[in-house]
């Protein structure tokens, strides 16, 4: 890694202001302040099911997560530093199971669940859960993983209200029946070393294959939610939401999230609305008339997008038979939106704002966020509270000034532990001076708003999820037809990137783009097939070191698609 920035280079270092004072307010634990907002918020509504219409109000869910962490603590042995695991959709037995684990100090692991086997026995053995919830969407591949690590998985507690596989999987209700009620307030919630306890493991791909374990810390996630109340002290805008947060409208905030709560952005989402008493509409997934009807019934007033969404909203025809007035604020993470979307669904919803800042699970939430209402077309917004930026020189390290591009760096608050088992990668990210490298490239103007300009890394962004070319590549080089292989991204309006693959076959064999795709589907989960499809090449471009150029790859898509 490059050297960190000298004395001589502290000028070009940009401060968001010192981290809030008492972010734990008192609190031994994350678990402990959960349990204090939720018990402060009330009777009130937190959660909505968006396709049931299910409501869980906070005094309900606060209810269920102690019950649930009771049971965990009794009868699966769950104490301090044990790792649950939570494969599943965005439904109301989420929050209980994620809540109840932190309660007993045990660390989460939110697991996609479009995994395939092979990506979930790689994140079993990675986090280690002990206890694993899963719901029936993908309970068939999480139970026959964990069977074949019953070295790690003691326990799986399956969703839902059928039990197809046995004495080995207890469904959730049957699991909680020994325990009925335990009063919230007389639950025992251990202290833990906030600054260095992990609460939560986020998967996060990398460059090299399959994905790494970002170790969130209990001050990590208190620093973050921390940024929205100060920020309405300091009358600022914290992780893209808007000033009218600062007067809520008439009917109170509703906001409609469709992300992922194994996704960073959509887990920091959820924590974020339960500890500051929002109102959160939920959806498992995007589907269209659906996700349009919990707009206009709930009358929600922000929506969490991603910009495929945004195009969506921007674009799709189907916008016109809805009421979707009621939506002020968009606020979009996970990949970058162009102004062009942005300006075409101001225009047609007629939405105040579109805001965006700049995050990754490494730095558990936004470091770089949009606030105020004069924020520059394409920029990614200013440095957040709590936290330092700059932008180095990726050969010398030296820290850059105003609009010179290199690799943004950040250090602060929210800045993960590192990966687990793999202190080499966590080297690699974190410098001795405690700045992360986040291998994009960007740049920051006069005012210290930031802009990205490309990625060092090499990842591609498909719907907001992260596809790393190195794990497709080595599928690919898995049969025995292919000689060479190489993956990009195809730029696309809707999706971001699509995965594209370059191959080149062995001498004599007879392969098809079909067959290609099939292969490569067969051992991955959906966002990471070839979407872009297969371009076949007489040889993959590389340097002397046997680096892909992919540079040379991208200009061939310029040109005419490969005949079979």
């Amino acid at each position: 890694m490059a050297t960190s920035a000298g004395l001589d280079d502290s000028r070009f270092i940009i401060s968001g202001g010192p981290v809030p004072q008492n972010v734990t307010e008192g609190h031994g634990s994350l678990g402990a302040y959960l349990r204090n907002r939720m018990r402060l918020n009330g009777n009130d509504v937190g959660l909505i099911d968006g396709v049931f219409g299910t409501e869980l109000r906070y005094l309900e869910l606060l209810e269920q997560t102690v019950r649930l962490a009771e049971c965990l603590r009794t009868l699966a042995d769950v104490r301090v530093g044990d790792v649950v695991g939570i494969v599943s959709e965005n439904r109301l037995e989420f929050p209980a199971a994620l809540f109840a684990s932190i309660f007993l100090g045990a660390t989460v692991a939110p697991i996609n669940l479009t995994y395939s086997e092979r990506e979930l026995d790689h994140a079993f053995n990675l986090s280690k859960p002990k206890v694993i919830f899963v719901s029936p969407f993908s309970a068939d591949r999480v139970v026959a993983v964990a069977r074949q690590n019953r070295h790690i998985v003691q326990r799986v507690i399956l969703f839902g209200e059928e039990n197809p596989f046995g004495s080995d999987v207890q469904l959730l209700e049957e699991f909680q029946k020994p325990v009925s009620f335990v009063n919230p307030m007389n639950f025992y919630i251990p202290p833990v070393d906030v600054d260095n306890h992990v609460a939560l493991i986020m998967c996060s791909s990398g460059t090299t294959g399959l994905p790494k374990g970002v170790q969130l810390t209990h001050y990590n996630l208190m620093a973050s939610i921390a940024l929205l109340n100060f920020a309405r002290e300091r009358d600022e805008v914290p992780s893209g939401e808007s000033s009218e947060l600062l007067e809520p409208p008439p009917g109170g905030i509703v906001l409609l999230g469709v992300l992922p709560w194994f996704h960073a952005y959509g887990c920091m989402t959820l924590i974020n609305v339960v500890c500051n008493k929002q109102l959160l509409v939920s959806l498992p997934k995007f589907e269209e008339g659906l996700f349009l009807s919990c707009i206009e019934n709930y009358r929600c007033t922000m929506v969490f997008v991603v910009p495929p969404l945004v195009v969506f909203l921007a674009k799709h025809p189907l916008i016109e038979s809805y009421d979707l007035s009621s939506v002020d604020t968009l606020l979009c993470g996970a990949a970058p939106l162009s102004k062009e979307t942005e300006d075409l669904v101001k225009k047609r919803l007629k939405v105040k704002h579109v805001r965006q800042g700049y995050g990754m699970s490494e730095t558990t939430l936004a470091t770089l966020v949009q606030s105020g209402e004069g924020h520059k077309s394409g920029s990614v917004g200013i440095v957040q509270v709590g936290t330092l930026a700059k932008v180095i020189d990726p050969n010398t390290g030296k820290a850059l000034g105003p609009n010179q591009h290199g690799e943004l760096c950040f250090k602060g608050s929210q800045i993960m532990k590192g990966y687990i088992g793999n202190e080499a990668a966590t080297k690699e990210t974190i410098d001795a001076d405690g700045w992360l490298h986040t291998g994009d490239i960007g740049y920051y103007d006069e005012d210290h708003e930031f802009f990205i300009v490309d990625r060092l890394k090499e990842l591609i962004k498909y719907k907001a999820y992260q596809v790393p070319p190195a794990e497709l590549e080595a599928i690919l080089l898995t049969n025995p037809k292919i000689k060479d292989a190489a993956v990009i991204g195809l730029p696309d309006e809707s999706a971001g990137e699509l995965p594209l693959a370059f191959v080149v076959k062995q001498e004599g064999v007879d392969m098809s783009e079909a067959e290609i795709k099939k292969y490569v589907a067969d051992r991955t989960s959906p966002a990471k097939r070839l979407h872009g499809g297969v371009r076949f090449i007489a040889e993959i471009p590389k340097n002397l070191s046997g680096k892909i150029l992919r540079r040379e790859l991208r200009a061939l898509l310029q040109k005419p698609k490969s005949k079979l």
